[in-house]
């Protein structure tokens, strides 16, 4: 069996024994565009392919590195952001020729700026690809003017606007991971701007120190004096897979000054690991995406600073997938403190095989080690050891969308407990938000941020401001981090389980968290509403009982009418994408022979005598219950049979109780007219016509209700009203009618028992005549008794009972009452 064929069985087998990867699905969806969940963009004709953002330290400005210019954006306002200044940097018509010259294509010949760090309080570095023959510049950070020389941009920015590429600038140094020659075939991580008696650095060109690489990202570490590279490459330890793609993390001291005699103007610290995201006997997410930092929490050790990444795999098992996973600091110190595999020189295979050390390969301080000792180094870098995720495990898996940026923030809850909170940017053009729980991982929301797939992006997050920037093809997006003003109840802000957001008692309304605020009810752990807001009113009333059935103040809901044996179908909207939807009607149990529950919450039935009456839907998440639709089915009624009434009075009051129904999460109780405290839009009230069942959708929304209207019905009726109407006349009417059966009733007994007793007493002589009646005294009061019945369709003990329905209404019978004079 050669070793192709042994590496797809080994991907088969890991394939089948794959566990299962729990579905995330973001609590909310914003789609673009949505008053829900407001974006700020800022946009122009001349401005495209934002690759690179900038932040100032105090958040209030944001420099973007775009195509042919450099922008300053004023980012203080909250609901604009405005363009301060300009810089125009693009190449000459003579570059741009030379570029076509070496077979470029136009549109990649423009200078796209790759590389743009603070240099000091007052300047900036940048260089871009300026037509496939890098530059670089220093920039004034408050005026935005160039200076007038540029520095030859070679390993300093990629060639190939296409090519990722990561700089970093400490202490006045730039901090390079990109490519040195314009066919991008020599990987190099080097150091420029280099001070006083220090030199440039770069690693040694002896092949297997970069392999192939796609540099991703790169971090300084203060108290270690280290800066670490993140990057992907080809394992060539893995000789039995051809091209197998690793993630690696590679370290260099920034005291290094290159050895004496070997290793000269080379790094002498350079060390590089695998990263390892994989759980188990999983199949690895070999292919590391992304990259982001997150510092220790105030007053912990140095060494536990966080990496968290997003990693993709080359796997077709893994396809369409993508996993987060965290590394520590010390994991990764440990590692490079550890044992170093060897590389053959002449076979360029790496062995495992135990020798002498004789020095130790990442340890800072080498540039005076003698030169065996950096010959060592030059041959040992490769640590032999992985560095494995915290806890061994993945953070989170995503089955359906491949991530390509993140960006990670810590955050203190309104009990003091601290919580990371992951922003993650989809292919698709979504931002998910992300809570990491002791149960896994909770997506709070979804919001979209662009329509088409964008094929380049960044992601900058501002902690201070509480403000996330995107920046697309088009332009640049900002989102704020908390939206806790779109959940209006106080069991909402709970179930939401953001850490930003907490329910304040005293105004009544979803707030974010911060120290100058009092005590705010939250449970970003458990999400359970019960206990959290215990302090406020909630209604608990979301079933039917037998003794909630027809009172004087039970909402009616939705009205409607249909014909019978036509399809019914009644939308119940969703509180959330985590919610699930439960139909319940009176004292009666929706059987599967008769009810259909779709996919969309919502229920589907054939209206018959059976199936007629009060529906009333439920949505319940993490235990909670909250009534989110009522709906009264009723048969439509013959126009000329119907009682002239003015609806108006009705349908002002019945506002309430839609406005009660029309807002998810808002738990309302049969029989309760909740208590607004603003001002909603006017919703359109559903007109009813001919023919058709009368099917009301309700899209819910928190700026307000859409009503969807499909099918019509005879007349118009409004919505009933939240109190039940009068129904007098219709009570004495009924009175009437049983004294009359009762005085009726009576009447016939009386004359039953009269003429019996005529009989019982008459002679008994005499021949009887031919009209006589020949049978005996019982069967003639057999016969009289049933050609009464004939006569009046109703025997002496005739009669109907009449009941009340939920809304107050007489449930009438066919039968029309006897009349038989008095």
């Amino acid at each position: 069996m050669d070793s192709h064929c042994l590496l797809h069985l080994i991907v088969t087998l890991l394939a089948v024994i794959n566990s299962c990867l729990t579905r995330l699905t973001p609590r909310v969806s914003f789609p673009m565009g949505s008053p829900g969940r407001r974006l700020t963009c800022f946009s122009s004709h001349d401005v495209s392919n934002t690759t690179t953002l900038l932040l100032s330290q105090d958040g209030e400005r944001l420099y973007v590195g775009a195509r042919d210019a450099v922008l300053a954006l004023d980012v203080s306002h909250k609901d604009t952001v405005l363009l301060r200044s300009k810089l125009d940097w693009s190449p000459s018509e003579k570059d741009l020729e030379e570029c076509s010259m070496k077979g470029k294509e136009m549109a990649d010949c423009p200078n796209f700026i790759r590389v743009l760090q603070f240099l000091n309080s007052t300047h900036m570095y940048a260089c871009g690809t300026f037509a496939f023959s890098p530059r670089c510049t220093y920039i004034n950070s408050e005026t935005l003017t160039m200076s007038f020389n540029t520095d030859e941009g070679r390993g300093r920015c990629p060639y190939d606007p296409y090519q990722r590429n990561t700089a970093i600038i400490v202490g006045g140094e730039l901090y390079t991971g990109t490519v040195a020659d314009y066919r991008g075939n020599r990987p190099v991580i080097a150091r420029h701007l280099s001070e006083g008696s220090r030199v440039d650095l770069k690693l040694d060109d002896t092949l297997g120190w970069l392999e192939d690489p796609t540099f991703v990202s790169s971090s300084f570490i203060p108290y270690d004096d280290k800066i670490y590279f993140f990057f992907s490459e080809v394992g060539r330890e893995y000789n039995f897979i051809d091209k197998f793609i690793v993630s690696r993390v590679s370290q260099i001291c920034m005291s290094d000054i290159g050895g004496q005699r070997t290793l000269q103007r080379r790094w002498t610290t350079f060390a590089k690991a695998q990263l390892l995201c994989q759980a188990g006997s999983e199949l690895p997410y070999n292919v590391i995406q992304d990259i982001d930092m997150l510092p220790p929490a105030e007053g912990a050790s140095a060494d536990d600073t966080l990496f968290y990444g997003i990693f993709t795999s080359q796997w077709a098992a893994n396809s369409g997938r993508s996993a987060v996973c965290s590394f520590s600091l010390s994991e990764i110190k440990s590692v490079f403190a550890g044992n170093y595999k060897v590389l053959n020189r002449d076979t360029l295979q790496w062995s495992t095989r135990v020798q002498d050390k004789v020095a130790n390969p990442g340890e800072c301080g080498l540039h005076n080690a003698s030169d065996n000792a950096l010959r060592f180094v030059k041959e040992n870098f490769l640590a032999e050891d992985s560095v494995r995720p915290v806890g061994r495990h993945l953070t989170m898996v995503s089955t359906e969308r491949v991530y390509s940026h993140l960006a990670v923030q810590r955050v203190q809850a309104a009990n003091k407990k601290l919580y990371i909170v992951l922003f993650l940017l989809t292919d698709a053009g979504h931002l998910h938000k992300a809570v990491l729980l002791q149960g896994g991982p909770h997506i709070i929301e979804e919001v979209q941020v662009f329509k088409a797939p964008q094929p380049i992006r960044s992601l900058k997050l501002s902690t201070p401001k509480r403000m996330m920037y995107v920046g697309t093809s088009v332009g640049v997006v900002r989102i704020p981090t908390a939206n806790c003003s779109y959940y209006w109840t106080c069991a909402q802000c709970i179930l939401s389980r953001d850490p930003f957001c907490g329910w304040d008692p005293v105004s009544r309304a979803c707030v974010e968290v911060s120290d100058t605020q009092p005590a705010l009810s939250q449970d970003i752990d458990g999400g359970n509403v019960d206990e959290s807001c215990n302090s406020i009113s909630l209604p608990h009333r979301s079933k039917f009982g037998p003794n909630k059935l027809p009172t004087a103040s039970c909402p009616a809901g939705e009205l409607v009418s249909v014909s019978l044996n036509e399809v019914v179908r009644l939308h119940c909207p969703a509180a959330s994408q985590l919610s699930q939807q439960l139909w319940e009607r009176p004292n009666s149990r929706l059987s599967s022979d008769l009810y259909l529950h779709l996919k969309d919450g919502s229920l589907s039935f054939v209206a018959t005598p059976a199936t007629l009456g009060h529906y009333l839907c439920l949505s319940t998440e993490n235990g909670y219950r909250q009534t989110m639709a009522i709906y009264h089915v009723k048969q439509k009624s013959s126009p000329m049979a119907q009682t002239p009434t003015s609806y108006t009075q009705l349908h002002t009051q019945s506002q309430l109780t839609t406005q009660a129904v029309a807002r998810p999460g808002l738990h309302t109780s049969v029989g309760e007219v909740p208590k607004t405290t603003e001002s909603r839009p006017a919703e359109t009230k559903p007109s009813l016509s001919t023919r058709n069942i009368q099917v009301t959708t309700r899209q819910h929304g928190r700026n307000g209700t859409l009503w969807k209207e499909s099918g019509n019905t005879e007349a118009e009726f409004p919505l009933l009203s939240a109190r039940c109407p009068s129904y007098l006349k219709e009570l004495v009417v009924v009175s009437v009618l049983l004294v009359l059966c009762l005085s009726l009733l009576i009447t016939i007994t009386l004359y039953v028992l009269r003429q019996h007793c005529r009989r019982r007493t008459a002679p008994a002589t005499g021949t009887p005549s031919r009209n006589s009646d020949r049978r005996t005294p019982e069967e003639q009061k057999a016969l009289r008794e049933n050609e009464f019945v004939k006569h009046n369709g109703q025997g002496p003990l005739g009669g109907h009972a009449s009941g009340l329905v939920c809304n107050g209404n007489f449930s009438d019978s066919t039968q029309n009452l006897p009349n038989t004079p008095f």
